[in-house]
């Protein structure tokens, strides 16, 4: 048990790549349209860039450490980056910003990817899903602290020392993973053509399938507040760098505070109690976010935080019920299944930028529409499953 103890706090910072790379950055968003004389749908590319590289570098990564181990390409892939975070500091124009974000992406993919796989290798189907959950814990102080990080960071110093730390942070995680044993105990020998293979028998999973693709519906809200908070607080709503940093961790303490009741009612409630709870709190979160009863930042801030509670509460349990539906493969399933992910997110970040008359509005739709059709699919599943077997089996016993 000592062994599995020793990776988890790496696992939780491989986990927080993703909001280390995007929420300590967001501040600067408005003062680089400002500064460089570009619009929003412009500036945010360096967040919808990262994500579409950071999908896409995703589907190799899961495959490669299936046959060559967890340990090298990840080593490989925090070098890169490392790299493209300082050459990120350095950026003149938004073009090569956008450039050195899809080449940090790059690296970052490798963090996220194989931490899930980690977590497959080194611990037990129970002893994992409450590990997700204590790892969503300890991930929901990145993006709860970097936002606040990244506005006393313009205050004090400028943009560009945001990239320098997330250099800083990824050279700990190197120095982790190069001092970790190999977790991977039976490697696969998998060529392009087998991995192309691999995808393809995920993809004619429909259990696995279904399920990813219904969780994923829970990243659209999530993923519009991260791409338009920026824009809604600090353009629209007149607030400072710092008390837009706050705000911003108030949502992410809310995952936080999510993935830690997760922990403590898993046992009590079960993973099915515990998802339907996430998903009607994501819909009542929308409908909130829609009706608008408080005016000012409260008014997002509020009905976010709702959303966000909830999909701290859910996430652990429906990350590990959509990977219990593979049993071999794990890490390419993993990386399908962030890809999946990751490209919503991305979609839904885009769709934000756009020239909306009502970002809030549009955010509070996007929590309606998914939470709604999730909480419905969730609820009439046991009864869709019961039509099949009844189908397939229509003589009690003859299936036995």
């Amino acid at each position: 048990m000592s062994y599995k103890k020793r990776p988890f706090l790496l696992l939780a910072l491989l986990a927080a790549f993703p909001p280390l790379s995007t929420d300590m950055y967001l501040p600067a968003i408005p003062l680089l349209q400002r500064a460089w004389q570009q619009p929003l749908a412009m500036v945010n590319l360096t967040l919808v860039g990262f994500f579409v590289s950071y999908c896409v570098f995703l589907l190799f990564y899961g495959p490669l450490s299936d046959r060559f181990g967890r340990r090298p390409l990840l080593l490989v892939g925090i070098g890169i980056f490392i790299l493209a975070s300082l050459l990120c500091a350095l950026a003149d124009n938004v073009v090569s910003l956008i450039f050195f974000r899809v080449l940090q992406a790059a690296g970052a993919a490798s963090a996220s990817a194989l931490a899930l796989a980690i977590s497959k290798d080194v611990y037990d189907v129970h002893e994992r899903e409450r590990i997700l959950a204590y790892i969503g814990v300890i991930m929901a102080l990145a993006p709860m602290l970097a936002p606040v990080l990244g506005g006393w960071v313009l205050t004090w110093f400028s943009w560009r020392w945001v990239f320098v730390i997330q250099g800083a942070i990824g050279t700990l995680a190197w120095i982790g993973v190069f001092r970790m044993p190999e977790t991977l105990e039976t490697p696969v020998a998998t060529g392009a053509l087998q991995t192309a293979g691999i995808y393809l028998q995920l993809l004619s999973n429909r259990r696995y399938m279904g399920f990813a693709l219904m969780m994923s519906l829970m990243v659209l809200p999530h993923f519009a507040f991260i791409g338009g908070s920026a824009d809604i607080y600090i353009t629209r709503l007149g607030l400072s760098e710092q008390v837009f940093g706050y705000f911003f961790a108030l949502n992410a303490a809310a995952i936080m505070v999510g993935a830690f009741s997760c922990t403590r009612l898993l046992g009590r409630v079960g993973s099915r109690g515990l998802l339907t709870a996430g998903f009607a709190g994501i819909l009542v979160g929308g409908i909130g976010m829609i009706v608008r009863w408080i005016p000012g930042p409260w008014g997002l801030a509020l009905p976010m935080a709702t959303i966000s509670f909830s999909f701290g509460l859910s996430r652990p349990p429906s990350n590990n019920l959509v990977l219990e539906q593979v049993d071999r493969h794990v890490g390419t399933a993993s990386s399908l299944l962030i890809f999946i992910y990751f490209m919503l997110g991305a979609f839904a970040m885009w769709l934000i930028s756009l020239d909306w008359t009502d970002k809030i509005h549009t955010i509070g739709m996007l929590g309606t529409v998914s939470g709604g059709v999730i909480l419905g699919i969730w609820i009439l599943l046991p009864q869709i499953k019961a039509k099949m077997r009844t189908k397939l089996c229509p003589n009690e016993g003859s299936c036995s």
